[in-house]
């Protein structure tokens, strides 16, 4: 079983869970340090922050996409200096990876990417932790390719995000048997609650349902995962992108208080 370390924070499945969180994307620097603060105040230790500087893959070409890499880099930096705290950003093209790499601790691939081997390969290159988010289209067992594809650079640190899969047109499922056969590669595995809530419709924007946010996470805790993937807005109903699945700081105090419970239970277990 592989340990994944960034400064003091330690990710693996036999570990304390780790949260990774922040707002979809940032919509201004002022809102996004306020954000970024209230969750590392709830949050405290075993603490990431996410953020996006580019959603290259919205519904609708007019949909907000944030402020680009350069000014989202400086945003991001500003706030990893002032909280004292790791930070994963997302890339979307091979070129982003060294650019992007000089600011965030872990580079994310994201799901629609997953099979992308010049964009994993830039990435594993950068010598950056990998975060690499299951396709909503692939098998959990398919998942050893996109790892393969980042070890054969000499990168072996990789982290594994189950975030639900396809049904039918216009929903995801989470197949809570994902996690455990990824979890057989001996990396840390993600559970991502915000995007396994989602209902991909592909008309205006994309929908979800907030009402089963606490039910996947315990049952994702209970399983023995590495951490918790999570996006929050102070009111998510304005929020600028993922409206309906982001949480308020009143949710994410209780998927804190919930998930640590269950995680410290069955962490006791000497088989997880």
């Amino acid at each position: 079983m592989k340990t994944i370390k960034i400064g003091n924070i330690k990710l693996a499945n036999n570990l304390p869970l780790v949260y990774i969180g922040g707002p979809c994307v940032i919509e201004s620097k002022e809102s996004y340090l306020k954000t970024a603060k209230k969750l590392k105040s709830l949050v405290k230790d075993n603490f990431i922050l996410k953020a996006s500087f580019d959603k290259a893959n919205r519904s609708t070409i007019n949909a907000f996409r944030g402020p680009g890499i350069d000014e989202g880099l400086n945003i991001l930096e500003e706030a990893k200096k002032a909280l004292k705290v790791p930070v994963l950003t997302d890339i979307h093209e091979p070129w982003q990876a060294e650019i992007a790499a000089e600011v965030a601790d872990i580079l994310q691939i994201p799901a629609f990417l997953c099979r992308q081997t010049d964009l994993l390969v830039a990435a594993a290159r950068t010598g950056k932790i990998i975060n690499i988010k299951k396709g909503q289209f692939l098998a959990p067992q398919a998942i050893i390719n996109a790892v393969r594809k980042i070890e054969v650079c000499g990168n072996n640190n990789i982290l594994l995000t189950e975030r639900g899969t396809c049904f039918g047109y216009g929903d995801l499922v989470v197949d809570m048997r994902s996690i455990e056969i990824m979890k057989k590669t001996g990396y840390p595995v993600i559970f991502d609650l915000t995007h396994s809530m989602q209902k991909p419709t592909g008309l205006e924007k994309t929908g979800g349902d907030k009402s089963f946010a606490m039910a996947l996470a315990r049952s994702a805790s209970a399983l023995g995962i590495a951490g918790i993937f999570f996006e929050a807005h102070e009111n998510p109903a304005k929020a600028l992108s993922d409206s309906a699945n982001s949480l308020d700081f009143k949710e994410v105090k209780t998927l804190l208080e919930q998930t640590k419970k269950i995680d410290n239970l069955v962490k006791k277990w000497k088989k997880i």
